[in-house]
């Protein structure tokens, strides 16, 4: 992965830009040594997004399970809707 100092990243946006779209390079833009952000293929971006969101699913499927399985008496969302006038 190649890394550009933030000031000479900027002079080569464009270039920088199309080494992304087209050859599918990830560049990194650094400051002092440091990590800013990165340049990286679109599609690289949708399969972050999208494992990004299974993991979202997958916790919230892990914690309803749990709810499910605490003990105690667990209440129909019709009972609940009808509770609650809706």
């Amino acid at each position: 992965m190649k890394r550009l100092n933030a000031s000479k990243a900027r002079e080569q946006l464009s270039a920088i830009v199309n080494r992304a779209a087209c050859r599918g390079q990830r560049i990194v833009v650094c400051r002092r040594g440091k990590d800013l952000a990165a340049v990286i293929p679109i599609k690289d971006l949708w399969l972050l997004e999208r494992r990004a969101k299974e993991d979202t699913d997958r916790a919230d499927v892990d914690d309803a399970r749990a709810a499910l399985a605490e003990p105690g008496e667990n209440i129909p969302w019709e009972k609940v809707k009808t509770d609650l006038g809706l």
